[in-house]
């Protein structure tokens, strides 16, 4: 059971795009079509995350790499759920993370805002929540959590007994735990093109798990990113053009945590496993860990609700069931 909560869930790739990442300063076309490319390959919190830097030679496509290496492993350590030296794993062992980093602040900062924003339904404290399906569907039973392990689970839920400021972050309540799979691989996709853009590549697609746009792509109109209807389907529901945006799209159906497939890995914070109205949801935002959480909570929403969610600089292509 230990080793089953203790493996990463590798989410499939939910976004088609037409380069894992280029990075150019806009060379003419038959300068562009001769320069050499650098290619890196690795993960990112269980995503398989890929490199392609076009125009660099080998030198700085080497230090690049490590540099983003680094990062993506500094910042692991911070948010990894899987990683039982990371802070947030100590977080959920003690209940109290002291002197925090200022990325997991920020990350907090943003949690908050978008769980308001939301009505609580963008809610990492719901890791227990997934705990318990977690083991109950492990052990092989197939029916539904019992009532009264649900109502439990569902009193350590809620991001309102996070308090956090620059001394610690702590719960409220002895249990409770958080997970941050629904925002930590967009903040690590921010943070990777933050790297990029400081050392000069600033016509990027990155790929760190969501998907963050620099500049205008290879013709300046745009990035070409295509969106998957659903997580067996090989059709697109949209291709957009993105241009100093991110995109992250989030599915009920894209792991699940029973073996019928009828219980999904994103859990409504004040009812458990629910089915989704949609088969994909893709948010379009400024910064990629903004796209991921709200995505996350769209999934949860009803019709009307999705309907009424307005936002400025964000666009919600949402696929029904």
């Amino acid at each position: 059971m230990a080793d089953f909560l203790a493996r990463p869930i590798v989410r499939r790739r939910f976004i088609r795009i037409s380069a894992a990442l280029v990075a150019v300063a806009f060379m003419p076309a038959a300068t562009l079509a001769a320069a050499p490319i650098r290619r890196w390959s690795g993960n990112a919190l269980g995503a398989h995350a890929s490199i392609e830097l076009v125009g660099a030679d080998a030198a700085l496509a080497t230090a690049t790499f490590a540099a983003v290496e680094q990062e993506i492993a500094r910042l692991e350590a911070l948010f990894s759920l899987y990683r039982t030296d990371s802070a947030l794993s100590r977080l959920n062992a003690s209940g109290r993370l002291d002197a925090p980093e200022a990325d997991v602040l920020r990350l907090l900062a943003l949690v908050r805002g978008v769980h308001a924003e939301t009505g609580g339904l963008f809610d990492p404290t719901v890791q227990p929540l997934f705990a318990a399906y977690a083991a109950h569907f492990a052990s092989g039973r197939t029916d539904t959590l019992p009532l009264a392990e649900l109502a439990d689970r569902l009193e350590l839920v809620g991001f309102d007994q996070v308090v956090f400021d620059e001394d610690s972050v702590r719960f409220s309540q002895p249990g409770m735990a958080m997970t941050l799979n629904g925002v930590a691989q967009g903040y690590i996709t921010d943070r990777v093109a933050d790297l990029l853009r400081a050392r000069g590549f600033d016509n990027v697609l990155l790929d760190i798990g969501e998907i963050q746009a620099l500049g205008g792509g290879r013709d300046g109109g745009g990035w070409k990113v295509g969106l998957a209807a659903g997580p067996n389907s090989d059709a697109l529901s949209a291709t957009l053009r993105l241009k100093d945006r991110a995109v992250a799209t989030s599915m009920m159906d894209g792991t699940v945590l029973d073996t019928a497939g009828r219980v999904g890995h994103i859990l409504h914070p004040r009812k458990g496993a629910v089915l989704s109205a949609f088969s994909a949801v893709s948010v379009v935002a400024p910064e990629a860990a903004l796209a991921d959480a709200l995505s996350t909570a769209a999934v949860l929403m009803t019709p009307s609700d999705l309907s009424r969610f307005n936002r400025t600089g964000v666009e919600v292509h949402a696929t029904p069931v």
